[in-house]
């Protein structure tokens, strides 16, 4: 009779298992999901987004002005990858007045909900300012001040290295960063606004320090299409010979987002 009993027992155990199994399958195939899927999810994806600006005038005056931006990022729990690459071309009367081409890479990540650790390079080719090339390479930390569905307002401090040439003038030196950047994205997602600013002062001589600031608006026409308009302004205290501290530039243009 024990033995029969335990017999008993197993089976119910393995009935009362397929049932559990078949009851769970059901839900999944109810719903179009499966366990897989599921995990396919939650993997983050690229988000991406083009901009294009173009000016051209004829008669009285003669001018051409192209630009164009392309940024990329991939958010997860613990890491986000940011990279940014974009440029300016423009002649006045067959005279070249805008050269320009510049590009980021950045990757933070995050300790908390609000922490985070960060290593970025970014390289930069003034032409009309006579920046022939600058690449500034280095680590820091950043704090979310905000870190909401459609606002987040963040805090980056850290070190970095550097190396440029201006005019014929090579130079590398170590500076501060300092950066500030926010973005608020109105119901919907149809229309945003966002604001970044950046200081490197040299670390051992103040006097030498460059302000990089942006700030920008952007509304929805159709799906993936908006309207995109900003202000980049880049100031250097110790410009290359015979150039100008700050530039200025006033770009719209449309904006594509895949």
């Amino acid at each position: 009779m024990f033995f029969c009993a335990t017999i008993f027992n197993q089976v119910k155990k393995h009935i009362a298992s397929i049932v559990i199994t078949a009851a769970v399958s059901a839900a999944f195939a109810d719903t179009g999901t499966n366990s897989t899927s599921l995990v396919q999810e939650k993997t983050p994806k690229w988000e991406s987004n083009a901009s294009l600006g173009f000016t051209l005038t004829r008669g009285n005056s003669d001018t051409t002005l192209f630009t164009v931006k392309i940024l990329t990022d991939r958010k997860s729990d613990f890491n986000v990858f940011s990279f940014g690459a974009d440029g300016t071309y423009g002649e006045n009367s067959g005279v070249e007045n805008a050269d320009s081409a510049h590009g980021f890479g950045q990757w933070n990540h995050l300790f908390s909900e609000r922490i985070y650790s960060y290593a970025r390079v970014d390289g930069l080719h003034d032409g009309i300012a006579g920046i022939n090339y600058r690449a500034t390479v280095g680590p820091g930390a950043g704090y979310y001040f905000l870190k909401e569905t459609n606002t987040t307002l963040s805090a980056e401090a850290g070190g970095a290295v550097v190396l440029e040439q201006l005019g014929t003038n090579d130079d590398s030196y170590a500076t501060l960063r300092l950066a500030e950047h926010f973005e608020h994205k109105f119901a919907g997602h149809s229309a945003r606004v966002w604001q970044t600013v950046e200081i490197l002062p040299q670390a051992d001589d103040f006097n030498n320090y460059i302000v990089n600031a942006e700030i920008g608006v952007e509304a929805g026409i159709v799906k993936n299409l908006s309207l995109q308009s900003y202000i980049d302004d880049s100031f250097n205290n110790e410009p290359s010979s015979g150039r100008l501290k700050n530039d200025l530039k006033l770009v719209t243009g449309i904006s594509y987002r895949f």
